[in-house]
């Protein structure tokens, strides 16, 4: 024990150093960290507590009520056992897709012209300030327009074609915008290869550029049919309340029809008994789950783009 004791010195024995006493700054920095991440913690659950609150509280009310008598019938307020969904899916179906043919190929093609063709200059900013601008305007305006416009001034009346005409020139801005920040989003370097290869700048973009940005060109048009399913306000000017049952596509599309928003919409509006609050219930329960399905679908669609 000894002469382990006499081997270790003084001078090679390793003191710990004293401690330090933190500085005013350090300790203020200290406390503002530690009540930041109070704030963001606080806000982040409230934030998560109200979504899963209002989307609990509309399945638990709604789910119920939804029955495939529900889902697959028609609709009649004088009948109270024809409270069904069916020709209002129709006409969201109808919307949805005649819309994005008309706005997704018009508004990809804008993007791909400011990113790849345009010179950046004036016009290319009065272009992207203008599609900002719009972006930011009420739906309800874009009714009013679309009402004058192709109800009144093009004489098709209260119909999903003009509901389909107004909704595209509401999501134009969407996707022009998501799509252009996926085209910029593409590094340089695979464009700059092909061309040094030979490839033509049409060739590049439409088998390299395209490509690449593919997933975030499907956010585009996934935020605008998003957009298209939940409006009210535009086609509650445009598109009408009918609630017929469809009886041909070209007929329909050039009558009045309802979609579910505008349906939820009315039988909210009209909620005077406990069975027309129950189908607003239900029909906003289905809009969730619609939409839910569809971000699911497209996010593993994406992901799949991705690994391709």
């Amino acid at each position: 024990m000894s002469s382990n004791a006499a081997a270790v010195s003084p001078d090679t024995a390793q003191n710990p150093e004293p401690h330090k006493p933190q500085s005013l700054y350090q300790k203020k920095r200290h406390t503002s960290d530690i009540v930041l991440r109070i704030v963001i913690y606080t806000a982040t659950a409230i934030t998560v507590a109200a979504l899963i609150g209002i989307i609990g509280y509309i399945l638990w009310n709604g789910i119920p009520h939804i029955t495939w008598s529900f889902l697959s019938s028609p609709y009649s307020e004088t009948r109270a056992s024809m409270k069904g969904i069916l020709p209002m899916i129709i006409n969201t179906l109808y919307i949805v897709v005649i819309t994005l043919l008309i706005s997704a190929p018009i508004g990809i093609s804008a993007a791909i012209y400011l990113t790849q063709y345009a010179k950046q200059g004036k016009l290319v900013r009065a272009i992207r300030f203008t599609t900002e601008v719009l972006s930011g305007i009420p739906s309800i305006i874009f009714g009013l327009f679309g009402y004058t416009v192709f109800c009144i001034l093009f004489r098709l009346q209260t119909s999903i074609i003009a509901g389909c005409l107004t909704m595209a020139i509401c999501v134009l801005p969407t996707i022009i915008r998501t799509t252009e920040e996926a085209l910029l989003a593409v590094p340089g370097s695979y464009k700059e290869g092909a061309l040094a290869l030979g490839a033509g700048k049409f060739r590049v973009i439409m088998g390299i550029v395209l490509p690449c940005a593919m997933p975030g060109v499907l956010t585009a048009v996934i935020l605008a049919m998003g957009r298209i399913v939940g409006e009210s306000a535009a086609l509650l000017f445009t598109s009408g309340l009918s609630y017929n049952m469809p009886s041909g596509f070209f007929s329909q599309i050039m009558s009045s029809g309802r979609t579910l928003t505008l349906h939820l919409y009315q039988t909210a509006r009209e909620a005077a008994s406990p069975d027309a609050l129950n189908v607003a219930f239900a029909t906003a329960s289905v809009l969730l789950i619609f939409i839910f399905i569809l971000n699911r679908l497209a996010s593993l669609l994406s992901k799949v783009l991705k690994k391709g």
